[in-house]
């Protein structure tokens, strides 16, 4: 009897979803989840109607409004006129193709990347798309997960299909304890550090070791979340007990008989134990601190008690755009991030947005009062996250602190809405970019956890949250 060759998680779940394939040509891959939003959709849905086609199947797409929606009186009209015509849009093509919406003031509205989990429409083993580069946070689950452009959008809306070239695969592993105060946020930011925001070009990524394994499903969103962050494709962890217990009982997930039948298959989910990857990676855990970033991409990252690198250190061809984004941050070279004032702490994204974010940081900031001289929003991701917050009555040790809870939404992590931070601020964010203006034209952000951000919120600058906990 001959042998199945080992493979690895991705080939296993490709290969399943594999419609028909020529030599030398990109496979036809069949989508089970396509998710869309306000602002990758509207031109998609305008080549429908042109064609005189409908969505091929409207059940297995889910739409939501997150990056223009405002996070404060989103029941009054939205103030910003390109907002609001970008939300009305959606509302108009999804009620025109069929397609259930979670638009604002529904009880499932919120970040595309965050109630897909939380609502079990997000399952192991399935092929997962959107107009929206993050979505690779849906690799948490064993899923083979990835953002597409606007003419793919259309492409999946007409045919539940995509056309695609099959990517390298990279494992990541991360072995060990993770030390006092270090989190999932930190494990990618080094890893991207690391790596460069070039270094998974080319390849779908496999985090493993026991420093993932150990992490809850809401810090593997996180770590596959920014798996693009480092030109990867995408991100994605192997299913395990972690993830069937998070799934249990969600309303999208199996139920009964069926949950049976789908914990079976998931368990089939893992890359064998003499798979090949084209690149591999391994980190130590204790070798991980706290992060924060200091330039204008998510690589230039830092240990909180390094400093900002010298330009000696620095490869030639590395050193023009360095000195720019030292110039935009107004910082130099050898000096450290510690003591550094900040003008802003922004708590959301479909990064750091989930309830887990909002504990670690309610339980952090109990007792304390924020700086006077700094602005904070926490931002939900969902409106379900926001009841179980006001559930646990997180909202007011929020309010006791000085930190402002605000509405679901994208919010300040790209500053499409009217959620912006000032030219020329600093500004401590749990997002997944700092590119110029990124969170406002002239913005200035330092990446971090919500831990780290929590702890700058309280003291005004920048500090190694380790000396408070």
């Amino acid at each position: 009897m001959e042998q199945t060759p080992s493979q690895t998680l991705f080939d296993k779940i490709w290969k399943r979803h594999v419609v028909q394939q020529q030599e030398g040509f990109p496979a036809v891959l069949y989508i089970d989840r396509h998710f869309i939003h306000e602002v990758t959709s509207p031109q998609a849905f305008t080549g429908l109607r042109q064609r005189n086609i409908g969505v091929f199947r409207p059940k297995q797409t889910i739409a939501t409004a997150d990056h223009n929606v405002p996070t404060v009186d989103q029941h009054l009209p939205i103030k910003e006129a390109l907002s609001r015509k970008q939300v009305e849009t959606l509302t108009k093509n999804c009620e025109e193709f069929g397609v259930e919406l979670y638009g604002l003031g529904h009880e499932k509205q919120g970040i595309v990347h965050v109630i897909g989990p939380e609502l079990g429409i997000t399952q192991p083993g399935q092929t997962i798309v959107c107009g929206d580069s993050h979505t690779s946070t849906h690799g948490a689950f064993g899923t083979i997960a990835f953002g597409i452009g606007t003419s793919q959008v259309e492409q999946v809306l007409a045919t539940q299909t995509l056309l695609q070239y099959r990517p390298k695969t990279m494992l990541i592993k991360v072995d060990g304890t993770l030390n006092k105060g270090v989190t999932a946020k930190d494990v990618i930011l080094y890893v991207i550090a690391k790596l460069g925001t070039d270094g998974g070009t080319g390849h779908f990524v496999e985090y493993a070791g026991t420093a993932i394994q150990s992490l809850s499903m809401e810090g593997r969103m996180t770590v596959c979340n920014m798996s693009i962050e480092m030109g990867a494709r995408g991100g994605m962890i192997a299913p395990d007990e972690v993830t069937f217990d998070y799934m249990k009982g969600r309303p999208h997930a199996p139920q009964g008989e069926q949950w049976d039948k789908a914990i079976a298959d998931w368990k089939t989910l893992y890359s064998d134990k003499d798979a090949v990857f084209d690149t591999v990676y391994e980190f130590d855990a204790a070798d991980i601190e706290p992060m924060i970033t200091y330039g204008t991409n998510p690589g230039m990252g830092i240990g909180i008690s390094q400093h900002v690198p010298e330009l000696s250190h620095l490869k030639e061809t590395e050193k023009t755009s360095f000195k720019k984004s030292l110039e935009y941050m107004n910082l130099n070279t050898g000096q450290s991030l510690l003591g550094k004032k900040i003008d802003y702490v922004f708590i959301g994204s479909c990064t750091n947005a989930r309830i887990e974010d909002l504990r670690l940081v309610a339980d952090f900031v109990k007792g304390k009062q924020k700086s006077a001289d700094v602005e904070v929003w926490i931002v939900p991701g969902s409106q379900a996250v926001l009841r179980q917050a006001q559930k646990e009555k997180l909202d007011m040790v929020f309010s006791e602190a000085g930190f402002k809870l605000r509405e679901p939404g994208c919010s300040a992590c790209l500053a499409m809405n009217e959620d912006k931070v000032p030219a020329g601020k600093y500004c401590v964010s749990t997002s997944n970019r700092n590119f110029e203006g990124r969170q406002g034209p002239g913005s200035r952000t330092f990446l971090a956890s919500p831990l780290m951000a929590a702890a700058a919120a309280i003291n005004g600058k920048v500090v190694d949250v380790r000396a408070y906990l």
